[in-house]
């Protein structure tokens, strides 16, 4: 049976890890021996098989912000950087403010944070802020406020420390659409197999927590550490493929259907990369226990990629850690990186797309010119000819909780399957929204910070200035190239109070809020709507296969309630 582990196997693992256990140093666990004892007791012995790697693999020793500053001179100096500047939220809502406001961004190259169909965040620096009002209207110079006043306390709170560093704005974040840290459930709660995601982890112990997982479950087949490619500074783009081996092949790969999940696009979203990390973990842990899991992988292989853009990450942890685009050189020597999400081919040009290549959106002259997003395409390529098929693609950003379908390039076309976009898009919203109450809206990624009119017959939409292009992006690649009629680019939390600054106690929560979404995914994909990934189904199988989720809203509730009351919230 693939659910369960040979008594050989099991004692080489048990002996093996036993070795890495005496390795460990005394402080490796937080827990008191008896309430360690007590977990032990209680969980399955999958689940313990997991607790010591992780450990093992994520605590380093934890450092005060002033001895990581020590060790990392360049990060002083980018917090200096960072004294004098802000982030601003402009409330737009004219295309008109759209129009003058990305003029004025492209003019002065300032960096846009976040834009909806109902604001705009950009960061500047105080003394520019003056310049910028003068070429905007005067509607829109009075209708902005303040956002993030103080941008280097909040970007160094965001670093690892001896206690966890708050932000100065946590005192916003009551009235800004985020849950108070405080009603977070803590990690003694959660157990010590979820040590890893207590912080933020640098490059290199992703690598060593990816390369544990493939040692301890390559040999039963769930598990391969593969390689997407090189990055432009010569880093492995690794990825792990998770999925219960099919008779014919015997590990994971080969001709099943494949979901592809990706993070890291842009460096500096840190909660992009972790959260992908903690949906493989917990589909890697729950196959033994839960149906739904191993119904999915015996079906699918589902490929992660924490960081795709692995250079860009790095520099975040050793420079800047607000830099958004790669590390390759450009034609000009003094601005190097690509935004890999305007790097991709389907539609790379589409409304003006951005030639400075010291803007925070330039993807390049030509589509592919950024090596990442050409190592990936070249990859997914060679899957499909080796009999691979596509069948969904999720890209995790960071923020603003929302769920984006195709197409980004442009609102004047509509995919031919649009109305099942938007089911599956409210749904994965929905499932994300009952894990922890967080809201989580849909729409087209097309959509600027104004939206887009509807035709009459509901097949096309006016198109309309955008704060960023839209070409190039990746989930219309993956979706138009490779047929995966399911692709998503899903933006994470918060809503504004800490934007790419998101603390790391809500790590475990976003992550959660991921998994459940995952679970639907994966069983609308095998046919059931997603019926059987809750454990009390909310739509009924006699309900219309196009469900409205916001009909059984008193449904939802009880549900929630449930939920936390099992996780003892």
């Amino acid at each position: 049976m693939m659910g369960s582990l040979s008594l050989l196997r099991q004692s080489c693992i048990f002996v093996i890890l036993l070795i890495l256990a005496v390795s460990v140093p005394s402080d490796a666990t937080d827990l008191p021996r008896a309430a360690s004892s007590q977990l032990h007791s209680t969980r399955s012995y999958f689940r313990r098989l997991l607790d010591v790697p992780f450990a093992w693999a994520s605590r380093r020793p934890r450092k005060s912000l002033n001895e990581w500053l020590d060790t990392h001179p360049k990060l002083l100096e980018s917090f200096q950087r960072y004294d004098d500047q802000v982030v601003i939220r402009f409330n737009v809502s004219t295309n008109a403010h759209e129009a003058a406001l990305r003029k004025a961004i492209d003019q002065m190259l300032l960096d846009v944070w976040d834009f909806t169909d109902n604001y705009t965040d950009i960061r500047i620096d105080t003394r520019r802020i003056r310049p910028l009002m003068g070429i905007l209207p005067h509607t829109l110079q009075d209708n902005h406020f303040i956002l993030i006043p103080d941008l280097a306390r909040a970007v160094a709170a965001s670093y690892p420390s001896r206690a966890p560093a708050r932000s100065i704005v946590q005192s916003h974040s009551s009235n800004r659409g985020i849950t108070p840290a405080n009603n977070i459930p803590s990690l003694k709660k959660q157990g010590v197999d979820d040590i890893f995601f207590s912080d933020y982890q640098p490059l290199s112990v992703i690598h060593t927590w990816m390369k544990l997982l493939d040692s301890m479950f390559r040999g039963r087949g769930l598990v391969r550490m593969t390689s997407i490619g090189q990055s432009a500074e010569g880093r492995d783009i690794p990825a792990l493929r998770v999925g219960i081996p099919s008779a014919e092949t015997g590990s994971p790969g080969g001709r099943k259907n494949t979901i592809l999940i990706t993070g890291g696009i842009h460096a500096r979203e840190w909660i992009s990369t972790t959260t992908v990390n903690y949906v493989a973990w917990s589909f890697i842990r729950s196959v033994d226990e839960d149906p739904m899991i191993a119904k999915i992988l015996q079906n699918f292989d589902i490929v992660f990629v924490p960081v795709l853009n692995p250079d860009g990450y790095e520099y975040t942890w050793e420079v800047d850690r607000l830099w958004r685009k790669s590390r390759q050189r450009t034609k000009m020597a003094y601005c190097p990186g690509f935004d890999l999400d305007h790097a991709f081919s389907y539609q790379w040009d589409s409304i003006q797309h951005q030639t400075e290549p010291c803007s925070e959106s330039y993807g390049g002259d030509q589509p592919f010119q950024a090596v990442e997003a050409a190592e990936l395409a070249e990859w997914a390529r060679n899957e499909t000819e080796n009999g691979v098929r596509f069948v969904g693609y999720l890209d995790l950003h960071s923020y603003s909780q929302q769920v984006l379908y195709p197409y980004a390039y442009s609102c004047a076309v509509r995919p031919p399957n649009m109305e099942n976009l938007q089911e599956v898009a409210m749904n994965l919203a929905k499932h994300m929204r009952l894990s922890n109450g967080e809201v989580y809206t849909t729409t087209s990624a097309c959509e600027g910070a104004v939206a887009s009119e509807v035709s009459a017959d509901n097949t096309s939409s006016t198109q309309s200035p955008r704060v960023e292009a839209g070409g190039g992006s990746a989930i219309d690649y993956i979706f138009h190239e490779f047929g995966a009629r399911y692709s998503y680019q899903i933006k994470l939390r918060d809503t504004g109070s800490y934007g790419f600054l998101l603390p790391s106690e809500y790590i475990i929560p976003t992550g959660e809020e991921l998994y459940q979404a995952m679970k639907y995914f994966g069983d609308y994909l095998l046919g059931n709507n997603g019926h059987e990934s809750l454990s009390h189904p909310i739509v009924t199988e006699d309900q219309p296969e196009h469900i409205d989720i916001v009909a059984d809203e008193e449904a939802d509730v009880t549900e929630l309630r449930r939920r936390r009351r099992r996780r003892g919230i």
